[in-house]
């Protein structure tokens, strides 16, 4: 556990948020979910490339803390590849669990990574009605 200030942080999310997969946009993209928490002040866009029902790319620029820069890179690699379907059944605790595990005081952080991730999902599916 690393400690940054007053929060024990895991080696993985002191990884994610050392060196972070699939930051900056993706020009391609056909999905893009913005979520965003006031109280905090943590900001996420993530942006998917959907292909055959499959995500085939995503990435994601996040203006926030530590966490929420780690739980955004986690979510990225735990969609790539997976059908729209599956996706969907990510859960905040899922990418909580993947990180090694969140202090309660940072688990919005994942909260917010799902949110983004369905967001993007249901901007991509609104898209498809329109197309």
């Amino acid at each position: 556990m690393e400690n940054a200030g007053n929060v024990q942080y895991s080696e993985k999310v002191m990884q994610h948020f050392l060196n972070p997969h699939n930051v900056g946009e993706l020009p391609d993209a056909n999905g893009i979910g913005n979520v965003g928490n006031p109280v905090c002040g943590d900001i996420m866009r993530l942006y998917i490339k959907v292909e055959n029902g499959k995500i085939m790319d995503v990435s994601f620029k996040t203006f926030g803390c530590g966490a929420a820069i780690a739980t955004s890179s986690m979510v990225t690699d735990l969609v790539k590849g997976k059908t729209i379907e599956e996706a969907l059944q990510i859960s905040n605790r899922a990418v909580a669990e993947a990180l090694g595990g969140l202090p309660k005081v940072k688990m919005h952080c994942s909260v917010l990574a799902e949110e983004a991730l369905k967001a993007a999902i249901e901007d991509y599916k609104k898209k498809q009605q329109g197309a």
